[in-house]
This record gives structure tokens, sequence and C-alpha cells, in this order.
């Protein structure tokens, strides 16, 4: 049966050798697997130049509930993204954001509010000139929201603690090990009170930007079983340690 939906590609790999199996976070299903043609020619209906990390496309699909691949019978775009596409540091965080995207919706069959929340970052990524190396931490924290665990900052005075676990800040240290000290909890307020339209006045040293992400994949690793070592990491902290 032929379904229409929205989905934001996530990530490629190839299958044999003329398909590849495409990743596409999708607004009617969560996270699907489907098998994508590698071929460029110019009437196919599911052009492969549309694949690339976090593109937000129409689709129009085959959707069989016992199959593990699923096929694309016609591709289009949805949001059009000029800057993501060639500005080399959005292009990396892209490709952190589409794997950070691929663990969080790997246990939801699907959920529109967070599908929206992706759509609308996106737009306002590629239209963004300002405080590109805040927008990653911006939406990591406000995806939280969707997933039910995003932290409580009520009360927060002074030399209080974070406590990871129960995602709240507390007068005095917990008895397990996943809290923020002081210093990191004071930090990681600033987070909090960060939104896309205020990314740009924020600023962090290498060294604290280094510890925020660390500590959010930590926070996630806490909130979401089986959340595995993010492998674009690296690469992806190279362009923002200054």
């Amino acid at each position: 049966m032929l379904h229409k939906t929205r989905g934001i590609v996530l990530h490629s790999f190839m299958y044999n050798d003329k398909y590849a199996i495409t990743q596409i976070y999708t607004e009617e299903f969560g996270r699907v697997s489907y098998l994508t043609a590698k071929s460029k020619g110019k009437h196919t209906r599911v052009p492969k130049s549309l694949f690339h990390a976090l593109a937000v496309l129409d689709l129009e699909v085959e959707h069989k509930n016992l199959r593990d691949i699923q096929r694309i019978k016609e591709a289009k775009v949805h949001l059009p993204l000029s800057s993501v596409l060639f500005d080399p540091v959005k292009s990396t965080v892209s490709i952190f954001l589409a794997e950070f995207i691929s663990h969080i919706s790997k246990d939801i069959q699907s959920n529109k509010m967070l599908f929206d929340f992706i759509c609308q970052s996106m737009r306002i990524f590629d239209l963004a000139e300002d405080g590109i190396a805040n927008f990653h931490l911006v939406f990591m924290i406000r995806s939280s929201i969707f997933l039910g665990f995003y932290p409580n900052a009520e009360g927060y005075m002074p030399n209080m603690f974070f406590d990871m676990q129960n995602g709240e800040f507390v007068l005095t240290k917990p008895f397990h090990p996943h809290f923020l000290n002081p210093d990191d909890s004071r930090i990681f307020l600033l987070l909090l009170r960060m939104n896309y339209e205020n990314m740009h006045t924020f600023s962090f040293s290498g060294k604290q930007r280094v510890s925020i992400i660390n500590r959010m994949l930590e926070y996630y690793k806490l909130h979401l079983s089986d959340f595995p070592e993010m492998k674009s990491l690296e690469v992806f902290q190279s362009f923002f340690h200054e």
C-alpha cells in the first residue's frame, strides 16, 4: 500500500552495486530504512542527489509492517536548503545531528511534535548567520522536551548541583555519580536559557563546549536505553574547539 509522508534523511550506506539503504525519520512511521537506487538518471522519481543529511523530503512510499526495508516510489524536496549544503561547518553540524536524531528516534514509532521541531530547526539553521556554534546545543537540549526528560530549572540558586539522573538542580551532592558540580551546573543553566533567537549572544570556550556536549550526551544515555557512542563526535568537535 502506498502512503505519503514527510521524511528527514539521516544517513545512507551501500547495500550492493545498484542500491543503498537510506535511513529516514518519517512523520508517519518514525525511523525507517528504505532501499534507494544509486542511479543518477535525470528521469528517476527518486533522485540520489536529494538524500543528503537532514534533507526534508515529501515521500510516496510502500510500507509493509512485516518488511524490514521499505521502498520509495517518489521523492521531492519539501524544505529547500541552500547554506546547509554548501557551508562546510553547517554540513558537519548536519551530519552530527543526523546521527543524533537516528539514535533518539530508534525506539519511537512516530512523534509529530518532534518531527515538526526538527523541520522548523532546519529552516532556522539554513537561514542563520550568527550563533552557528551554539545551534546544536540548543537543538539537543530542546529535543528532550519532546522525549519527556527536559531538565527542570525551577528553584535554581548558585552553588546547586545538577542531578542528571533526575533532571533537576539540587542543594546537596547526589549519592549517585551522575551529577554536575556547581560550576558546571551554572554553565548547564545557561544552556537551558538559550534558544534559536538568542543563541548568538552566548559565548563558550573550547573546553567548555567539549564539556557541555559530553555531558549532554551522558544525559541522553541516562534517559534513553542503548544510546550509543556518537561516531561523528570527534570530527564534529574539532570545528568548535577553539
